[in-house]
């Protein structure tokens, strides 16, 4: 593995951690095994610490390449409850309002995800990184301050219904860079005459690459760990090259 000129490591991100966690824990193995106190580590697209899946994480000057990554479609399956509502949009705050769910059919389901196919506007959850004056909105919304953040146009190129059961709906959705799964969730409630939040959430797939392919964190830790080495030319590293 050549760290250095860059490697894309992809990993299935455990439910709990953050996007940061997982790029701290590889850079950590990979200071290690090349005996740095720094090294340039980054991910290609966030996912929450409610959502698991493919996380796209980069090393060295592959780290260049992280906005052509991150900007590549991207697949998700996703549970929404009905019902009811959370400020955040999901499990990270509670219930704040509930809504009636009775006129609500596995047909009108169906029908209702894919009125959000093709070219839409998207208006991004409050609790998220998008910058407000240079500060993160989640930051602003943990404090209780109203935003009101601008729609932004964005690509759902398929979704469809999984299962509908006991008012939990669950669906697979192909859409492009930008896209919050939770404010769809938001907008899938409205568009349904209800509420609604995201309960669970599965990013399956980024541009080609898929969760079957992934590692784990503890595989990505063992492979950095124990593959062979390889440097850019006229690379010295700081311990003989094994």
């Amino acid at each position: 593995m050549d760290f250095i000129s860059g490697e894309i490591i992809a990993v299935d991100k455990p439910l709990g951690w953050t996007s940061f966690d997982a790029v701290k824990r590889l850079r950590g193995s990979i200071q290690r095994r090349l005996h740095l106190k720094k090294f340039k580590v980054g991910h290609a697209g966030t996912l929450d610490p409610l959502a698991t899946g493919v996380l796209i994480i980069c090393t060295g000057r592959a780290t260049r390449r992280i906005d052509e990554l991150q900007s590549g479609e991207k697949e998700y399956v996703a549970t929404v409850k009905l019902g009811a509502t959370t400020p955040s949009f999901d499990l990270e705050t509670e219930i704040d309002a509930t809504f009636p769910t009775d006129h609500i059919t596995e047909d009108l389901a169906r029908e209702a995800l894919k009125s959000f196919e093709g070219n839409i506007m998207q208006v991004p959850p409050v609790f998220s990184a998008v910058k407000v004056e240079g500060k993160r909105a989640y930051k602003y919304a943990r404090t209780g301050k109203d935003l009101d953040l601008k729609a932004k146009p964005i690509t759902i190129k398929e979704i469809e219904l999984i299962s509908f059961e006991n008012n939990h709906l669950s669906f697979r959705v192909v859409c492009g860079k930008g896209t919050y799964i939770r404010a769809l969730a938001r907008d899938l409630g409205k568009e349904l005459n209800t509420g609604a939040h995201l309960v669970a959430l599965r990013r399956t797939r980024v541009g080609n690459i898929r969760v079957e392919d992934c590692l784990t964190v503890d595989q990505a830790v063992e492979k950095i760990a124990n593959e062979p080495l390889s440097f850019p030319e006229n690379y010295i590293p700081a311990d003989p090259r094994p």
